[in-house]
């Protein structure tokens, strides 16, 4: 179908049309006349993706503010605690006209807290813009002030309730830190008392100095039992000559009584030769010179053998004294392995406190921190434009407008009837509709009489018009 058939169509049943136009529009302006009016109020937020977290003081990455983020948030603003939280500020839930509602139309099932709140979401429409980071929040209702207070509470829910889902988790995390906190103070208590208990009952301080001087007795012993033992050595290799070699001895040798002894044995001997030479070996004189030389001999042997004896006795005091240090410095080995025993058992009680103790303090700082969390009323949402009472209704629209939209739709609906009754009733409107219904050429056509047509789309042709 061409445009011009539907300019014969159109023309050929235009009353049809008009009075279906004219009923649109009348029924139309009628039924927006007594349709109830209703106003919407927009308030408009922000989440401000550069405010930082009031506790670590960190920026929220520019990655995690994205369409998907700002979705969530309007789900959070559609969620049904939100619009709870709505009803609480509004005080709707005490107004008697909403208990009786509830009671009328609701049958007073559930709670007249829930069915308001669904009843305030079905009004309740949230859009994300695109290209920032703005929430805008559209409440539709009969009452202008009604629909103000609405769309303000709902900002105003929605802030309270984006603190609540960043609070509660971080007060569940200070709860949770704060048990494990308790314990794990517990546990530092036990390892100091078991610490403090093993050095009470072994004498330990915790520190290395006891096991340095214990070290270094040790030392003093073994550096004495050497001495004592090259000694003893020594007394053993003089000895072990014989009485000509005790003569030798240096102790015999630099003794002032064995030097006086030898002095007198050889002045003795001295005068014996003269006596023997001069008195013969019978004289009175040379017997007395050689009792006084037997004496000097044996005062001289009893010397060396007091000096040998002492000797001696050195070389018993050595043995002793070195089977002494022996036995001291194996007491002393023994009690520095128990002091190194001791130490590294209490290494290990210490390592178990210095443990517990990192272990809590970690706790501790994770607890201050999310208590400091829990206690935050910050958040990066604000309030860029709040919502307004309504002058206007946004629907319907104004008269002018409405009878403009109602006269739009008139004219399609008649030009659609028009068309329709066309559709059931055709009529041959023109030559091709005359051609294309015979599939024969039109050869001539022979107009209408001449006489006035107001309503004619094109002027008067020829009565014959031939191709």
């Amino acid at each position: 179908m061409n445009p011009l058939q539907m300019l014969l169509i159109l023309r050929a049943r235009y009353k049809a049309a008009l009075i279906v136009a004219f009923v649109t529009v009348a029924v139309g302006t009628a039924g927006i006349m007594q349709v109830p009016k209703k106003y919407t109020a927009e308030t408009t937020v922000m989440v401000d993706i550069r405010a930082p977290d009031p506790v670590a003081a960190a920026l929220i990455p520019a990655t995690m503010m994205n369409p998907v983020t700002l979705g969530s948030q309007v789900d959070v603003i559609l969620s049904n605690r939100t619009a709870r939280k709505v009803v609480k500020l509004l005080n709707l839930d005490q107004s008697p006209a909403a208990r009786q509602q509830w009671l009328n139309v609701g049958e007073g099932k559930g709670k007249l807290e829930d069915w308001l709140a669904n009843l305030l979401l079905k009004g309740l429409k949230v859009v994300p813009s695109r290209d920032s980071n703005l929430i805008r929040i559209t409440f539709e209702g009969a009452d202008p002030g009604f629909v103000e207070a609405v769309a303000n509470a709902f900002a105003q829910s929605y802030i309270e309730s984006a603190i609540e889902l960043k609070v509660e988790p971080a007060r569940q995390y200070a709860r949770w830190f704060g048990d494990q906190a308790k314990v794990l103070r517990e546990n530092v208590e036990k390892a100091q008392a078991r610490m403090s208990e093993f050095q009470k009952q072994k004498g330990f301080v915790g520190t290395d100095e006891t096991l340095d001087n214990e070290t270094a007795k040790l030392n003093d012993l073994s550096a004495r039992l050497t001495a004592a033992q090259s000694e003893t050595r020594d007394v053993q290799s003089k000895l072990r000559g014989g009485s000509i070699a005790f003569e030798t001895l240096p102790e015999v040798q630099q003794n002032s009584v064995i030097l006086g002894l030898r002095s007198e044995i050889a002045r003795v001997e001295r005068g014996l030769k003269d006596a023997a030479a001069n008195l013969g070996n019978k004289h009175p004189q040379y017997q007395r010179m050689e009792f006084e030389y037997a004496e000097l001999k044996k005062r001289l042997e009893a010397e060396t053998r007091i000096i040998v004896n002492s000797i001696s006795s050195i070389g018993a005091v050595g043995k002793t004294r070195e089977a002494e240090l022996i036995a001291a410095i194996e007491a002393q080995k023994k009690k520095l392995l128990q002091l190194k025993g001791g130490r590294d058992e209490l290494a290990v009680l210490m390592r178990d406190v210095e443990t517990a103790k990192r272990a809590y303090d970690a706790v501790t700082t994770r607890f201050n921190q999310t208590s400091l969390e829990s206690q935050a009323t910050q958040t990066n949402i604000s309030v860029l434009t709040p919502a307004v009472e309504p002058i206007t209704p946004s629907f319907p629209k104004p008269l002018p407008i409405t009878l403009l939209m109602a006269i739009g739709v008139g004219i399609v609906l008649g030009g659609a009837w028009a068309i329709a009754l066309e559709m059931l009733d055709h009529r041959v409107r023109s030559t091709h509709d005359l051609a294309e219904m015979l599939q024969l050429p039109v050869l001539g056509v022979i107009a209408r009489a001449s006489r006035p047509n107001r309503l004619a789309f094109w002027r008067r042709r020829p009565a014959l018009a031939l191709k």
